[in-house]
């Protein structure tokens, strides 16, 4: 099977040989202008001749095999929602899976009334969807659980990203900066404690 993966930009290119850079042919009843204005985040199309576009992705496959059934796309997610905690016996509960298990789980403790959280939140979905199935991210809104749980935790200031490995806290990213840095913190901070 050939396979080629294309880094999506804001304008779709497509060389000659992989399909018609012609958008009227390949969509007789859409005018080639609406294709500028485009957003492909979270969506799928399908092109004719194997040219498949998965979220921000294109990807150019020779899909189709001497049966007629299509092979070789990716379905892994784009994000992975976080799975909520709202007790102390549930967290109690995740905390010893994980441990007997033998697998580490992210907890990411957050609050309604936190800006800098609701605007993490998706982006650390992204980031679970590149862990997902190995490791897991919960989050906990600390105004839904008993104080003792929070405290137990060690959690002083929102959000707060922890990485927890047999029944203990190993790291930790406190989310008060952009966005974009702090899923770089836990990305290495997953990076490093996995390692070890």
């Amino acid at each position: 099977m050939i396979s080629k993966t294309i880094c999506y930009s804001p304008f779709l290119s497509i060389t000659p040989r992989e399909a018609s850079p012609d958008f009227s042919r390949v969509f007789p009843r859409t005018p080639v202008s609406s294709f500028t204005r485009f957003s492909l985040v979270r969506k799928s199309l399908c092109f004719p001749q194997g040219f498949c576009v998965f979220g921000e992705k294109i990807r150019v496959l020779n899909a189709w095999s001497e049966e007629g059934s299509l092979q070789g796309l990716d379905d892994s997610p784009v994000a992975v929602e976080l799975e909520p905690i709202c007790s102390e016996s549930q967290f109690d509960q995740v905390i010893g899976e994980a441990q007997q298990l033998e697998r580490p789980v992210i907890i990411v403790w957050m609050a309604s009334w936190c800006r800098k959280c609701i605007y993490l939140k998706p982006k650390l979905e992204k980031l679970a969807a590149e862990y997902h199935p190995r490791l897991r991210f919960y989050c906990i809104n600390v105004n839904n659980v008993p104080h003792k749980v929070v405290a137990c935790a060690g959690v002083t200031k929102m959000p707060t990203i922890q990485f927890w490995k047999d029944g203990k806290k190993q790291a930790e990213v406190i989310g008060g900066h952009k966005a974009y840095l702090v899923v770089n913190e836990v990305r290495e901070m997953i990076e490093n404690e996995y390692s070890t």
